[in-house]
């Protein structure tokens, strides 16, 4: 069987240095906020090109804590309109409904899977506030036009860049392109801790502090608490391994493009819609195909030795904890839904795998 992934085999090369992390960690006896964690902030905001990076316990509370933030500084109040994909993950989603606002679907553009500009001006009304772009799948939503929308009508702009680490738009990485930005560094991700593990990115000092804050209990000093704050805070151990890894990152990115651009090349089927690649704005955290014979292809794959999966099987406004959506419609989401499938673009993929993979999938 060709895995999907295996985070163990990922890992391996890194495991010599955890272990030395790991001594590091337990002989300085501080587990919580120290070192590692700081260490991590400075490189990471040194990697994506922002004036900090805040650490957070996962990517679903980055997001919150950002709009958590912003409703502190007066930027968003209860009520307020957030732009969202239609079909992003739940959990960008679920961080809007948390901070009591109202999460605004908007359809993707069916080529790119990311937000459809047009369809965002669509949507707007006296009461949208901001816009939250998801890089789905490792991909830059249109920046450009997203911008052009936010600065007409004064919208914040915030990045889901859960999927993006490393990806680049014009010269600036994700995290360092709008006004704020979320990351996830679950263990899938092309930067993955060992655990949950997630962070915030920006270049606006006041947002990164009332975060910090925010994090850790709404507290600015110990056991005062300036606002009704949250337990989230990035682990000092998985702050650790993270910093072993994220030298990596553009080695790991560049060799998920490598696969790609095999994949690209040589996948000719008639029933395949194979993925943009748009070079350096695309760092694969996922390679989606798409077919109407999804399930067929999918159980097909499998007798044949190779492992895929479906991202996502079941789109926000279906989900039973969002049943006030569930007559509503959003056709080109629904699309994706029923016909996306990833093929496996982790790092370590061999090249007799990938043209194995490519021979079964133009044989079908």
């Amino acid at each position: 069987m060709i895995e999907f992934l295996n985070l163990k085999s990922l890992n391996a090369p890194y495991e010599k240095q955890f272990h030395q992390k790991f001594e590091q960690f337990l002989s300085a006896g501080y587990y919580i906020l120290g070192q590692e964690v700081q260490q991590f902030e400075t490189n990471y905001a040194d990697y994506c090109g922002t004036t900090h990076a805040i650490g957070t316990g996962n990517g679903l509370d980055a997001i919150r804590l950002i709009l958590e933030a912003y409703k502190i500084l007066g930027k968003l109040q209860s009520g307020d309109e957030i732009i969202v994909p239609a079909n992003t993950y739940i959990a960008t989603i679920l961080a809007i409904s948390q901070a009591g606002l109202k999460p605004v679907l908007v359809e993707p553009d069916i080529k790119t899977y990311n937000l459809d500009a047009e369809r965002v001006l669509e949507k707007l009304s006296s009461k949208t506030k901001a816009i939250l772009a998801v890089h789905l799948y490792g991909l830059i939503s249109d920046w450009d036009a997203l911008s052009d929308i936010a600065q007409k009508h004064d919208l914040l702009l915030i990045e889901d860049a859960a999927q993006a680490h490393g990806a680049v738009w014009r010269n600036k990485k994700a995290g360092n392109l709008g006004d704020a930005a979320a990351f996830s560094f679950y263990p899938t991700k092309n930067l993955g801790a060992l655990g949950d593990a997630g962070a915030v990115t920006t270049n606006d000092s006041e947002l990164a502090d009332i975060i910090k804050e925010l994090r850790n209990y709404g507290q600015q000093q110990k056991y005062i608490s300036r606002y009704k704050g949250f337990n989230s805070r990035l682990d000092e151990i998985q702050a650790a391994f993270l910093n072993v890894k994220l030298p990596s990152l553009d080695n790991i990115n560049n060799k998920r493009r490598n696969i790609a651009a095999k994949y690209l090349e040589h996948i000719n089927h008639p029933e395949i819609i194979l993925p943009i690649f748009n070079t350096q704005a695309h760092v694969f955290h996922q390679f989606t195909i798409r077919t109407k014979q999804r399930d067929k292809l999918k159980t097909y794959l499998s007798d044949n030795g190779i492992q895929t999966l479906v991202h996502y099987p079941v789109p926000p406004h279906k989900q039973p904890a969002y049943s006030e959506w569930q007559h509503e419609s959003f056709p080109v989401t629904e699309q994706i839904h029923r016909e996306i499938l990833s093929l496996p673009v982790r790092e370590n993929l061999k090249d007799d795998e990938i043209f194995y993979i490519i021979d079964k999938i133009n044989r079908y």
